[in-house]
């Protein structure tokens, strides 16, 4: 017979929607949907319709908008009401209106749940599983029951959470997934229950699984920081089911991270677990998912953080530099990731060798050319520069050492800023909460053969400077209208000094198709932010084609 395929199954959005700070339109479920279908998922949960109009509507949509080639859509819900019919339960209802081919029941398997949060009894309880899986299979869908604070009731009491699943089964269900819905498990705990609940049913691992055979799922939160281990103990101890987020989206501490556990799988099982080549679109997709959520990607996340495989030590770059494998536990492309090698007070001539292959630079044989720059680096970073996250300054200060001098896109005679506090109307004081602060800068520099005089206003005085070089360099410099500034990060560095403290501000500029990271230091945020400006332009020019005018 057909062996069962492994089913990841991803609650993006629905259990990742209830993220703190996350609000996800029916819009952007739309957008997400065909990324997790892309990764390659069998499942994609949209969300609760009938009790959430949005995912109500998300639902009527999808069935004409959506063009899914590997997954299929899965419903949330709940099991009916107690004392009620299942067939007479609205929100049952909704489930089948949702055309969702699949309908996931969420139902209360610790007994102290049924008694005190249900307010029913543990036999009604029982009963309304049974009840709603087998009108949802008798209408032809199929039913994923989500066995609710599974782990906690199993080892408060595990007779009532057993049966349970014996009945969730017996109704008709495909899968009952064990919740760690607090997600204080620890993987040898979840080992030891995955194991005794199967063989205590008499149903097989899931590498054993063969078509019509009932699976066992894993639905891991991160409350104990364990949800990946705890997700994998699952599947070794026989759960052929797993349910996450793209990114460890969730509630309190998320979920278990779903790309996570399925590069683990694939890449250290070697189980095959996502259909199509979805795995080494990983890194993409993951950060496509965060552009859309508007919540930044966490740059040191396993396999698609930026700084997965980043490597900074000296050391480490020598070793890098005979064999990269010797330092990186799989090849970065199998997710869609690259290496990168850091450039700071840590890095040795390998790693300056190195970093300039990465940016398109062979330094091979240059021993005196990776001393200088190497030694730049290192008393660049002692006066507070940093370059691990700013490549563009890096390939500045390379470009300069290589050719012996700075690109010269133009030449700064001075420049300046005001910021002016004005009352907001009659009666009030300038320096009260209700004053309006402008600023308005003026830069003055020689570009194109001319000097120009520039003005510019801003809501603070390094935007007004920005708008004035701005104003200034586009004469001469059409392609600048195309920069955008998207990031702008200010660190103190000698915090004891006061208002008299060394600053270091950390920019990001893209021209709508790729960004750069350019840094600068000063005694205030001001002439930080300059410096900085200033790399992003030199750089944006550069890697535009163009030549100085």
């Amino acid at each position: 017979m057909t062996a069962t395929p492994f089913h990841v199954y991803d609650t993006t959005l629905r259990d990742g929607a209830q993220q703190e700070g996350m609000n996800l339109s029916v819009a952007d479920k739309l957008a997400i949907a065909p990324l997790l279908d892309e990764l390659g998922v069998g499942f994609i949960e949209g969300g609760w319709p009938g009790a959430i109009p949005k995912d109500t509507e998300f639902f009527r949509r999808a069935a004409k908008e959506l063009d899914l080639r590997h997954a299929v859509l899965a419903a949330f819900g709940s099991t009916r009401k107690a004392g009620t019919r299942a067939w007479d339960d609205p929100q049952v209802r909704a489930l089948l209106d949702s055309e969702a081919p699949v309908v996931t029941l969420v139902s209360k398997f610790d007994v102290r749940h049924v008694e005190r949060a249900l307010r029913t009894t543990p036999d009604e309880g029982l009963a309304m599983i049974a009840d709603t899986v087998a009108f949802l299979v008798g209408e032809g869908r199929r039913v994923v029951v989500d066995a609710e604070h599974f782990f906690d009731g199993y080892r408060f009491e595990p007779t009532f959470a057993r049966t349970a699943v014996e009945t969730a089964f017996e109704a008709g269900a495909e899968v009952v997934t064990l919740c760690d819905t607090n997600g204080g498990m620890l993987p040898h705990w979840v080992t030891d229950v995955v194991t005794e609940v199967r063989e205590s049913l008499g149903l097989p691992h899931g590498r054993d699984a063969v078509a019509g055979d009932r699976l066992l799922g894993m639905h891991a939160h991160n409350d104990s920081g364990c949800a990946v281990a705890n997700t994998l103990a699952a599947v070794a101890a026989g759960a052929w089911h797993v349910q996450g987020t793209v990114n460890g989206y969730g509630e309190r501490t998320g979920n278990v991270d779903l790309v996570t556990v399925v590069a683990n799988l694939e890449l250290k099982h070697g189980l095959r677990t996502l259909a199509g080549d979805g795995l080494e679109e990983a890194t993409r997709i993951a950060h496509a998912v965060a552009e859309i959520t508007n919540i930044s990607p966490y740059a040191r996340q396993p396999y698609v953080g930026a700084s997965a495989f980043a490597h900074k030590a000296g050391i480490h770059a020598s070793a890098i530099k005979v064999d990269p494998d010797l330092y990186q536990h799989i090849d970065p492309t199998a997710v869609g990731n690259d290496m990168r090698m850091l450039v700071s007070d840590m890095a040795g001539r390998a790693s300056i060798e190195l970093k300039g292959r990465e940016l398109g630079y062979d330094l091979s044989g240059q021993g005196e050319l990776l001393t200088r720059v190497t030694t730049r680096v290192k008393d660049a970073e002692a006066q507070g520069y940093t370059f691990d996250a700013a490549d563009a300054s890096f390939e500045l200060l390379l470009r300069e050492e290589l050719l012996g001098t700075r690109q010269a896109y133009f030449r700064v005679e001075s420049w300046r800023t005001i910021v002016e506090t004005v009352a907001g109307g009659p009666g009030h004081d300038a320096g009260s909460r209700e004053a309006d602060a402008v600023a308005e800068a003026t830069v003055k520099l020689h570009a194109g053969g001319e000097r120009v005089v520039a003005t510019g206003e801003g809501n603070g005085p390094v935007n007004a400077l920005d708008q004035a070089l701005r104003s200034a360099l586009t004469r001469v410099y059409p392609q600048m209208e195309k920069f955008e500034l998207i990031d702008f990060k200010v660190r103190i560095l000698d915090a004891q000094q006061g208002t008299d403290a060394t600053t270091r501000v950390l920019v990001e500029t893209t021209d709508g198709q790729h960004s750069w990271s350019t840094v600068g230091v000063g005694p205030n945020v001001i002439e930080a932010a300059w410096e900085s400006l200033i790399d992003a332009y030199v750089y944006g020019l550069l890697h535009a084609g163009v030549e100085p005018r």
